[in-house]
């Protein structure tokens, strides 16, 4: 169905830009459809429609829409510039009809788009014939492709890359760059066939002196069977961070010794006088949790244990939190009112408080003391905690590669379940599992970003990219809920890694102030006062937030770094040239005032 002159598809170009400065006529749109939009290797169009796009900044625009199995394309007819649309249908979360056949009014009759990525669309059709039945019967099926036995797009895609980006997380590599196994702690592969526990990844690092036979007895007084593992180990103090879900303690209180014992093999390891564990929840909600058969740690049972509460709240409250910020930011942004009423979406304090909890898991290894940390089922909070104090402590995660290693592992390999928290190609909007945990996470890592602007080797150009495919099924990275599941469904062998897309321009993704510190903890100030709100990415598509381009100074660096190249490249030329036995006369024939290429060059250095 593909048209046979689709443009070649380069990796460079952005697929998600919503403006253009091209203008074209209604008839060119016709005569050449998607000619100025790059179709994806395995991208075919299924339909164009003229249409009217509602746009809540420029008013009522005609245009034509095109559906592919991938995206949405909108551009307007007599806009100038043109405004386009540039949707991947991944990230739409809702179609519904607006309007009826007797519909009055002006631009009544239509289709309202509700999006994942912080933004609603809304189009209108002529009432007359059923007008809108094709276009809404099409985008419902390509929109949310598991509910009508289609596959996901990545699945579909025929992209190529470079580099294979499948290869970035090798488990036992990134466990040996910890200095693992040694004396204390052995990797088992107890779950190579996923039968300890279906939700964890098939190599897990454990105390050394506990069995397999321990793990097993320990697997069923923990929820899902995701027992207490390491996730991180200071190379200095030896103090790890394990991660877990809550034990299975119920109404009466039940104990289990081997669980017991279990904890206090984790806190012997390196001779921890207490073993900190940090459960992400309210107390309250620890509590009432115990109704369901969950529960926590009870001094009684785990006496040389202390248990912290982090007051983090669950998925529905943050997914409340998210729905009233994108109330107030769009399509309008609430001026008069703004502080209040970004106060009263909650969503900064819930940053603040995983920051928060974070900092005290950091901080508490770096003092030499392991920790323990959980959430219900611990995969959601309690990734969010051990992969942002892993962030803080360990600078390799902070580079470009080692911050895919960290997704990779704590969030992807550990059984955040992305599919029912996002709901890729899932007709049901209303499901109470979405969530915007990852979305939170990542919004953290732009807070430290923005508190620590030198520590981190990679921009937000990264972050809002990874929040991007998040949403758009392009590649399988965050697709099913576990690797027992991705394993079942072939994704390695099937799908592109968004890591193939990242690593083949590296530079696109670049931070020009990074500067590499070794042994540096950053501990970010977890206060409202420096906390902001992440313009933009929650408010980018409001073209009346100036949107915040690269920077001057930025600018001025990256163009003074080139120049540094430009000089270093020259010099090499020299020093070649003052090598060669033509010009040996000449080296020796220099003044002892002249300067040298180098010493010109260092001059020229001495700025950066």
């Amino acid at each position: 169905m593909a048209s046979a002159s689709i443009p070649v598809y380069n990796p460079s170009n952005n697929p998600l830009e919503n403006s253009s400065s091209h203008n074209a006529s209604r008839e060119s749109l016709k005569m050449e459809p998607l000619a100025d939009c790059s179709l994806l290797p395995g991208e075919e169009r299924i339909i164009d429609k003229d249409i009217i796009y509602i746009c809540p900044f420029s008013g009522a625009l005609k245009g034509k829409v095109f559906i592919t199995n991938y995206r949405l394309y909108f551009k307007s007819a007599d806009a100038d510039p043109a405004v386009t649309l540039d949707v991947p249908l991944g990230a739409i979360g809702r179609v519904e009809k607006m309007g009826g056949a007797s519909s009055r009014g002006e631009n009544s009759y239509g289709l309202d788009i509700t999006c994942k990525d912080m933004r609603n669309l809304r189009f209108a059709l002529k009432q007359e014939g059923h007008s809108r039945r094709d276009i809404f019967d099409i985008l419902f099926k390509y929109a949310f492709p598991l509910s009508h036995g289609l596959l996901l797009f990545a699945y579909l895609s025929q992209e190529k890359f470079e580099e294979n980006g499948w290869s970035v997380y090798k488990p036992m590599e990134e466990f040996r760059r910890q200095g693992l196994p040694n004396d204390k702690w052995r990797v088992t592969f107890i779950n190579a066939n996923y039968e300890l526990c279906d939700t964890y990844p098939t190599i897990l690092v454990v105390p050394f002196k506990a069995t397999e036979e321990d793990l097993r007895k320990v697997c069923t007084f923990r929820s899902r069977g995701r027992i207490p593992v390491l996730s991180w180990i200071h190379r200095e103090n030896q103090a790890v961070i394990c991660r877990c879900s809550q034990p299975l303690v119920g109404m009466s209180g039940k104990r289990n010794k081997d669980d017991e014992r279990y904890l206090d093999l984790i806190r012997e390891a390196n001779g921890t006088a207490k073993l900190t564990i940090y459960d992400a929840r309210p107390s309250v909600n620890a509590v009432a949790n115990k109704a369901t058969g969950g529960g926590y740690e009870g001094d009684d049972a785990y006496q040389n244990a202390e248990l912290v509460f982090l007051d983090i709240h669950n998925i529905h409250v943050m997914r409340e939190s998210l729905k009233k910020l994108k109330d107030i930011v769009y399509p309008n942004v609430e001026e008069s009112h703004w502080l209040s009423s970004l106060e009263s979406t909650h969503w900064l304090e819930h940053i603040k408080l995983v920051i928060s909890g974070a900092i005290q898991v950091a901080d508490k290894i770096s003092g030499g003391n392991s920790v323990v940390v959980h959430c219900s089922d611990g995969w959601d909070r309690t990734a969010q905690l051990t992969s942002l104090a892993m962030l803080m402590l360990d600078s390799h995660y902070r580079t470009l590669r080692g911050f895919q290693v960290l997704l990779e592992k704590e969030w992807i390999s550990f059984g955040h379940k992305f599919a029912n928290r996002i709901g890729h190609g899932d007709k049901n909007h209303a499901d109470q599992d979405r969530s915007p945990i990852f979305v939170q996470f990542i919004d953290c890592v732009w807070q430290m970003t923005k508190q620590f602007p030198t520590a981190f080797e990679f921009n937000e150009r990264l972050l809002v990219t990874i929040l991007d495919h998040l949403f758009s099924c392009r590649f399988g990275t965050f697709l099913y809920n576990c690797e027992s599941a991705r394993d079942t469904n072939e994704l390695r062998s099937k799908t592109v890694s968004l890591w193939s897309l990242v690593n083949s321009d590296l530079s696109f993704y670049q931070n020009p102030f990074y500067t590499p510190e070794s042994n540096r903890v950053l501990y970010p100030v977890a206060s409202m006062r420096h906390l902001e709100l992440w313009v933009t990415y929650y408010i980018r598509w409001n073209p009346r937030i100036r949107q915040q381009q690269q920077s001057p100074v930025e600018q001025r660096y990256i163009e003074l770094l080139a120049l540094r190249d430009e000089y270093l490249k020259k010099l090499e030329e020299l020093q070649l040239s003052d090598s060669s036995p033509n010009s040996s006369h000449l080296s020796n024939s220099s003044t002892p005032n002249a300067a040298s290429p180098t010493q010109h060059v260092t001059h020229l250095h001495t700025p950066f």
